[in-house]
């Protein structure tokens, strides 16, 4: 088992870090650079994957909050404003995927360059950035799962439960893991794409039937699901349907 400690910030002097933005922005730089080499690697202009990257941060951040309130619905309709308070936290990294799509999308076709292509070279790092951003997840320790004997569950004030950071923060590691084994065997443009979808979306949907149903932190279900599995359906989903329409023919 996992001994409970909780680091929400660290002090330096008279500035206060709060550690799941630093880890966050640590996973964001760190996904950006490894996407940048993966474009040269592949011929294309790293300094597009840079500046996508910026669009990409702004569109992610702002669907993640509005899909927040899936979350919690009752919490922003009785005090709207809370919407705004950012440095309150809360935000859903499902709804970041949808604003990072719409945003990336927008920025390649204004770049007038294969978004297709440019896509994939994007979703090459992602891994990386959710395995160092999920670890800010699991040091604050959000995302509580349900009551555990598992030899990765963390000790709880209330008891030993499983850590939905974590784990997500092990997929991201494994994900990678697994571009770096297709990226060897010449992986064809789109698959990381696909295998992105796919993978993450079929991972989070079981995941979240980990996610604590009692305690202080417990999230919204819809027809006993949580908005992210819906959103993890749609995933796999699309990911199905690229792998048909772009993979099919050249595998």
């Amino acid at each position: 088992m996992i001994p409970y400690f909780q680091l929400t910030t660290i002090l330096l002097g008279p500035v206060t870090i709060q550690v799941w933005g630093l880890m966050v922005a640590l996973g964001i730089l760190a996904a950006t650079w490894v996407a940048a080499k993966m474009a040269m690697h592949r011929g294309q202009d790293p300094k597009i994957i840079w500046d996508l990257s910026v669009w990409v941060i702004v569109g992610a951040f702002i669907m993640a909050r509005v899909f927040m309130v899936l979350y919690e619905p009752a919490y922003y309709l009785a005090d709207p404003v809370e919407f705004f308070r950012i440095w309150h936290g809360g935000f859903s990294i499902m709804g970041g995927f949808l604003g990072a799509m719409i945003a990336g999308i927008w920025f390649l076709r204004r770049k007038h360059v294969d978004v297709h292509a440019y896509a994939d070279t994007a979703i090459f790092g992602l891994p990386v950035g959710i395995f160092i951003g999920r670890i800010g997840c699991f040091l604050i320790h959000d995302h509580p799962g349900t009551l555990t004997d598992f030899a990765l569950g963390v000790k709880y004030p209330d008891g030993v439960r499983h850590d939905h950071g974590l784990y997500d923060s092990i997929n991201g590691l494994v994900l990678f893991l697994l571009f770096l084994l297709l990226a060897r065997r010449g992986a064809k443009t789109g698959a990381y794409i696909v295998v992105f979808l796919i993978w993450y979306g079929v991972v989070r949907f079981l995941l979240d039937f980990l996610r604590a149903t009692n305690g202080p932190i417990v999230d919204t279900r819809y027809f006993s699901l949580t908005p992210a599995q819906y959103a993890a359906i749609v995933m796999v989903a699309g990911g199905v349907w690229l792998w048909r329409k772009k993979l099919s023919s050249k595998v």
